[in-house]
């Protein structure tokens, strides 16, 4: 059975060889109306707990006979916080149809992205879906009902350092930071706007439910302790959470290829590493002169820091993937060059999805999940 690490290593390789394969092909996409209503929802999963659970049949039950597409973070395994997920996206896809997903997707390799690159990916995957309804859990807090409003009339909403505006009267909407999930809704809604897909009345907002720390599901996860969480989890996502723990493919949060990163900053000339995605020119500088390096936390201090307190973490998923600015850049503009299912209730229910698509390019991946 390979370690933990070996995993790692071998899923990213096999991911940078998707990407550029993916990133040759162009997007197909026909005209078409929608049989079926698409619910399309994109969570990271990492756990599914019973938080996104809620989301999830609150939406099941607003849109009958509707199919629930979840738009699961795909490439390298990396959040947008550039932070290892908790297990594969095979296996947070398995739990989702488990409970209760109908089709699961391959969504965008939030980890060597900036925040605002894969958000268009996001708002491109809901076009590409022609998505019905988009169901967001939100927290609710003072001011934030207004902009959910604006955003189910219609409205782009953007966020601007330190404060959040309409995007056509430019009304300053509430000063200050979001909380993380009303970041992401309005950060959507801005990027919807700006490939010009109608929103109105599609967005279904749910309220966050309380008691679910997705913190204490990481720590007990890494003790292996799910009995002091199960009342946060789902019994599927437990089930399947001891699937991947048995079998050594998780915990992944807290794994990365150190061997490959202390290798490539060690070894890779100035002009490569200033090609990579997200890298600047400052932490290049810094990492050729203190090179060479034995170990990951030396690498992080040279490490400049960005605008966000993800900087450095996304900075290392960038090291990982080894993917240029120039690559991903083409890569967005396709993006979706092709709809990757990753997993699906039953076959009827594939085919019904296969058939309400305006477009021609998917893949089924359900039966390589094995390869891992």
């Amino acid at each position: 059975m390979p370690s933990k690490q070996e995993f790692v290593r071998d899923f990213i390789e096999r991911d940078r060889k998707l990407l550029f394969e993916d990133v040759k092909k162009n997007q197909e996409y026909v005209e078409h109306e929608n049989e079926f209503k698409i619910i399309a929802d994109f969570t990271e999963y990492s756990p599914l707990h019973m938080g996104h659970r809620h989301c999830m049949l609150k939406a099941k039950e607003k849109v009958e006979n509707g199919i629930f597409v979840a738009v699961v973070p795909g490439l390298f395994e990396r959040s947008g916080r550039g932070l290892p997920y908790i297990m594969s996206r095979h296996a947070r896809a398995d739990s989702a149809v488990a409970v209760g997903a109908d089709v699961v997707i391959e969504g965008p390799p939030m980890g060597i992205m900036g925040s605002g690159q894969y958000s268009l990916c996001l708002a491109k995957t809901f076009k590409a879906l022609n998505a019905d309804y988009i169901p967001r859990g939100y927290k609710p807090v003072q001011g934030f009902q207004e902009i959910l409003h604006r955003i189910s009339d219609g409205k782009g909403v953007a966020p601007k350092p330190y404060k959040i505006i309409d995007m056509d009267t430019k009304e300053v909407l509430i000063k200050g930071k979001l909380h993380e999930d009303n970041y992401v809704i309005v950060s959507l809604s801005r990027s919807l706007k700006k490939i010009n897909f109608d929103f109105k009345d599609k967005f279904i907002f749910v309220p966050r439910i309380e008691g679910v720390s997705g913190t204490k599901i990481r720590e007990a996860v890494l003790k292996r302790n799910l009995s002091s969480v199960e009342d946060m989890l789902p019994p599927e996502t437990i089930e399947v959470l001891n699937r991947e723990m048995a079998r050594e493919r998780a915990p992944l949060h807290n794994c990365r290829d150190e061997e490959g990163i202390i290798e490539l900053v060690n070894e890779g000339s100035g002009e490569y590493l200033k090609s990579l995605a997200l890298l600047d020119d400052k932490t290049v500088e810094n990492l050729i002169k203190n090179r060479p390096f034995k170990n990951m936390a030396d690498i992080e201090e040279c490490i400049s820091w960005g605008f966000s307190r993800h900087y450095k973490n996304r900075i290392l998923s960038s090291l990982e993937a080894r993917i240029d600015k120039k690559t991903v850049s083409s890569y967005i503009d396709k993006y979706p060059s092709v709809i990757r299912v990753l997993n699906f209730k039953d076959k009827d229910t594939l085919k019904n999805f296969k058939n309400n698509i305006p477009t021609r390019r998917i893949e089924i991946w359900q039966s390589k999940k094995e390869i891992l």
